[in-house]
């Protein structure tokens, strides 16, 4: 260059990654060739990890974390690819691994928080809940891998997110729904209200499937894909062996959503007849297409279409918002029948763990705090028994404390020459009235208790040394044991 100063000095050089792959890297912006020389010897001079971290945007790291990801479920993976490449690649997908930090992603979910979702709503705070687990899901590898100290994500925020727990539609509930249109997120009927739809949907094709999922609490995934060698109808049992399920609008069938879901389900008789009498419906569908020259498909699932073929997972959500509109009743999800299957049963008296084996979870705690509401008649019963264990407990404190009052009251005295009334009865003493300076025991009268120690008579006097007998009595005057009593005839 003709000018002194101008342009600037890069380095050009390549190493090895994290990944054990030779990578290339470019850097320039330096004064002077001796700059670009200490910069290029600090890189080469720092780990593997320091240079992934140091050379990686955000955007390369979560496409490697997406595609070392080889164990999840399908629908899981699908929610964290919409999270990575609709919000967080746009958002933080320029940032350098290595200069993500606390204050940068507060600032980032806030100005996401704005903003407003596919359906030109704002961002529910489940959502936004969502979209931090999913970043820090991919920062926990980066931690684990040494790339980063400390995982930013962890430090983030969500304001308004709370767990989600089921209310009950009581009427005070329903009259504000009517009112304002406002409704829990998850809510369950109660009985009388699950009868009511029940009794509408009767002829709907689909009933069993709302009967075994609003009585037995079967996922939805688990009901598209029960198979009828998975049901003994003799026996009265149903076993869960796969779960058929959507991410987007593929269709994905495989083993249950925990290990705990590999499970057998116990059906009451009622049950058993709407299964039997869906069983001949779906006979009924196939002889009726065999004579009509339609199309059938023997797949073998319990619950098919008009072809045979198993229903759509979403055909049955759709299905099901449009027949409770149809019966009137306060709005339900078709995930709510499994909050109602488990508050009901809880009601019917069913125990935690029996819950936790009936709805598949792994862990008892799911069951205690989200699965299970406590209905109004539970509430009522039990606060009546509160109530009775109170004032049972106050009776008995009234009670004794006027037995107790009853015995301290003095006895009224009989009149002047009056006789002294006596009580009969076991604990009624004789009582020998004495004057001064006489004994107690009198010639020929039995003490009426004795000392425990009965080989030693009861001295009378406390004074040490013998016992002194006063003038006109003799030795047999004394009080003797039991036992040694004078013969008298």
């Amino acid at each position: 260059m003709a000018e002194r100063g101008h342009g600037s000095w890069y380095f050009h050089c390549s190493a090895t990654n994290l990944l054990g792959r030779r990578e290339r890297v470019r850097r320039g912006g330096y004064r002077s060739q001796a700059a670009a020389r200490r910069a290029r010897d600090e890189w080469l001079a720092g780990t593997a990890a320091d240079r992934t971290a140091a050379g990686w945007t955000v955007e390369r790291w979560l496409r490697h974390w997406l595609d070392n990801r080889t164990k999840i479920r399908p629908t899981t993976r699908f929610h964290y690819t919409r999270d990575v490449d609709n919000i967080l690649i746009p958002r933080l997908g320029r940032y350098r691994l290595a200069d993500l930090d606390a204050p940068l992603l507060r600032t980032v979910f806030a100005q996401i928080a704005a903003t407003t979702n596919s359906k030109g709503r704002p961002q529910s705070a489940s959502a936004m809940q969502h979209l931090r687990t999913t970043l820090r899901a991919a920062l926990n590898l980066a931690v684990r891998e040494g790339l980063i100290g400390c995982n930013p994500a962890r430090h983030i925020e969500v304001s308004g997110y709370q767990q989600p727990h089921a209310k009950v539609w009581t009427d005070a509930r329903v009259e504000q729904w009517e009112r304002t249109g406002d409704r829990p997120p998850v809510a369950v009927w109660t009985a009388e209200q699950l009868a009511e739809f029940l009794g509408d949907v009767t002829d709907d094709s689909l009933f069993a499937f709302w009967w075994l999922t609003a009585l037995r609490g079967l996922r939805r995934g688990e009901m598209c894909g029960l198979r009828w060698t998975d049901v003994d109808l003799d026996q009265g049992v149903l076993t869960i062996e796969r779960n058929r399920t959507t991410a987007g609008y593929t269709i994905v069938e495989g083993d249950p959503k925990t290990p705990a879901g590999r499970r057998a389900v116990a059906l009451d008789k009622r049950t058993i007849q709407v299964l039997r009498a869906h069983r001949r419906r779906q006979l009924d569908q196939k002889t009726e297409a065999a004579e009509n020259g339609k199309a059938w498909t023997e797949s073998g699932y319990v619950f098919t279409r008009g072809d045979g073929l198993p229903i759509n997972p979403n055909y049955a959500t759709t299905r099901f918002r449009k027949l409770v509109q149809r019966a009137g009743l306060p709005p339900v999800r078709l995930h709510d029948l499994r909050h109602g299957a488990a508050s009901l049963a809880h009601q019917a008296g069913a125990d935690l763990k029996t819950l936790q084996d009936l709805l598949g979870h792994s862990s008892i705690v799911i069951t205690a705090d989200t699965y299970t509401s406590v209905l109004p008649d539970v509430q009522r019963r039990y606060a009546d028994a509160t109530a009775h264990l109170v004032l049972a407990a106050a009776h008995r404190t009234r009670k004794k404390i006027k037995n107790k009052a009853r015995k301290n009251r003095p006895t009224s005295r009989p009149k002047a020459g009056a006789p002294t009334p006596i009580i009969p009865g076991p604990a009624s003493k004789t009582q020998v009235r004495t004057t001064r300076g006489e004994k107690k025991s009198l010639l020929g009268v039995a003490p009426t208790s004795h000392p425990r120690d009965t080989h030693r008579p009861h001295r009378q006097d406390t004074r040490k040394g013998l016992t002194a007998i006063p003038a006109g009595q003799t030795p047999l005057d004394l009080v003797r044991p039991k036992g040694l009593e004078p013969l008298t005839f």
